[in-house]
């Protein structure tokens, strides 16, 4: 399985989904870029890195991956997402796509999408902390929750 945080900007949630990523035996896909590489050594507490997929351009990344065989999946408030209770556990290779808190994942990544989820809330915010939403999907993904 691999979790894409590809446009999730700040080093906190890059560390916390990095150490979510080892807890389910992911690998983080991250743009290779300056802006992302500090942002990581901020965020990153662990004394070893987990698998890390350091990519030039991503929407090049998620297409050749898909045409791999790996289900690309987004998280996404969308009339045709499925609950998170509903997402079933990765029998093959997944890209999990994370957007930004605010605007969610750009248009030009929905064309590669096989599949949105979202995670039903009760309060009044529109969306969790990337960081917190990431880590739902990849658990249950990974069948631990």
């Amino acid at each position: 399985m691999i979790a894409a945080p590809l446009w999730v900007a700040y080093g906190a949630n890059l560390g916390t989904l990095l150490r979510t990523c080892d807890a389910v035996g992911a690998c983080m896909a991250i743009p290779g870029t300056d802006h992302y590489r500090e942002a990581l050594n901020k965020g990153d507490t662990l004394e070893q890195r987990p698998c890390i997929h350091w990519v030039d351009a991503k929407l090049d990344w998620i297409d050749r991956e898909s045409r791999r065989g790996a289900k690309v999946i987004g998280v996404e408030l969308y009339e045709d997402s499925i609950p998170l209770s509903r997402l079933e556990v990765a029998r093959d290779p997944s890209i999990v796509l994370l957007g930004h808190e605010h605007s969610g994942l750009p248009a030009e990544a929905w064309a590669f999408i096989d599949q949105f989820v979202e995670i039903p809330m009760l309060g009044i915010g529109n969306s969790l902390n990337v960081a917190v939403a990431g880590s739902l999907v990849l658990y249950k993904l990974a069948g631990l929750s």
